[in-house]
């Protein structure tokens, strides 16, 4: 199967230990959704919120993220799919879309054979 990346974006500064007890909750349940749908979920990770960031653009080192903006990516995650369809089935289950953020779904990069 297939991998795609699908990439968790909260309002700044995206705290994950201010998340509210509802969208927790939703959370909870998320895998098992995702497993409903035939996806498989490989691995994921919740990052500190954008203020721990620093930004590196040449010799340029920034504290937090690089640009202002009112979103910010606050995790990701990474599922095995069937199919695109599927990947963007699983991205509209995730919680951030109904809590203020949103998703966006990539498929993992594969060298092609030589």
């Amino acid at each position: 199967m297939a991998q795609y990346g699908i990439l968790v974006y909260q309002p700044a500064p995206a705290d994950p230990m201010e998340i509210p007890a509802e969208y927790e909750k939703a959370l909870e349940s998320y895998p098992a959704q995702v497993a409903e749908l035939g996806a498989t979920p490989v691995t994921g990770f919740a990052l500190q919120p954008s203020t721990a960031a620093t930004s590196v653009r040449g010799d340029v080192v920034t504290d937090g993220p690089f640009i202002e903006a009112k979103e910010v990516v606050a995790g990701f995650f990474v599922i095995e799919a069937p199919s695109p369809e599927v990947a963007l089935e699983v991205a509209k289950l995730n919680p951030a879309t109904q809590h203020g953020g949103g998703v966006e779904v990539r498929p993992l990069f594969v060298a092609p054979d030589e």
